[in-house]
């Protein structure tokens, strides 16, 4: 009898590896909220603790608690042979602009043995290319200032002019997700003065539904970093499924 190649019951289509601070409640629920059928989401956390953030000391601390646990998380999360990783999150691969976002790339595809890897950044960088005529973008994040500067640095790289940030200086990496849908709904209004689109970072902000309805009565694309991310990974694999509710980059491209 001919072998047949076994295939993941659940996850037919593709399986995901997802790689996310322990103290990150936002990104695994909006995540399941954009999966197709016969696609399946499985995380790994990157335990760090929930440390106050005050300023950018405190930012680089909780930022450095990240990244010494980040490699052992991929590699748990490769023992259960993903078809791709996703990195759900998110100042990491804005760090040190556009060449820090690239070194990070190539390290963690590394790390991964070539199993392709999905990044916040370059996600965004994907979808304002897919929306197209976009020049002037204002960014809203959870970030104190230091997060904040190299979040800009990543986008002037690309040559893009940020005419508005706001950072909303999330008190610590837990505490981001409390963060008001209508806090998030008034930056995205203010960011959007003068933009032609609205960026928002920070993986732990519940942004993509607050995007989705911004981006219709702004009249502007609205780019929530879970949406890019997880588009971003679809496309890439070949998924092509639309999915409603969380503005025209999943409903439309």
């Amino acid at each position: 009898m001919e072998d047949l190649e076994l295939t993941d019951s659940l996850g037919w289509r593709m399986k995901y590896s997802v790689i996310a601070p322990s103290t990150n409640t936002s990104v695994q629920p909006e995540y399941d909220d954009f999966r197709p059928h016969g696609v399946t989401n499985h995380f790994c956390r990157i335990p760090i603790p929930d440390s106050s953030v005050t300023d950018d000391d405190s930012f680089m601390v909780m930022l450095n608690n990240i990244r010494n646990a980040t490699m052992d998380s991929v590699d748990v999360a490769m023992t259960m042979d993903p078809g791709c990783l996703i990195m759900g999150m998110s100042a990491e691969t804005f760090w040190d602009g556009a060449s820090g976002a690239e070194r990070l790339y190539k390290k963690m595809l590394e790390r991964t043995g070539g199993v392709p890897v999905i990044m916040g950044s370059t996600a965004v960088e994907a979808a304002i290319a897919a929306y197209g005529n976009i020049r002037k973008i204002g960014i809203v994040t959870p970030y104190a200032p230091i997060g904040d500067r190299n979040v800009r640095k990543f986008f002037e790289d690309l040559g893009f002019e940020v005419v508005n940030l706001i950072g909303l200086k999330s008190p610590s990496p837990m505490k981001i997700a409390h963060e008001t849908p209508r806090t998030l709904k008034r930056a995205a209004q203010d960011v959007s003065e003068g933009a032609d689109a609205v960026i928002q970072c920070g993986t732990n902000l519940a942004f993509a539904k607050v995007a989705g309805i911004a981006e219709f009565w702004l009249e502007k694309p609205v780019i929530a970093i879970n949406t890019a991310t997880y588009w971003h990974a679809l496309r890439s694999m070949g998924i092509h499924d639309k999915i409603a509710g969380y503005g025209r980059l999943l409903e439309e491209f």
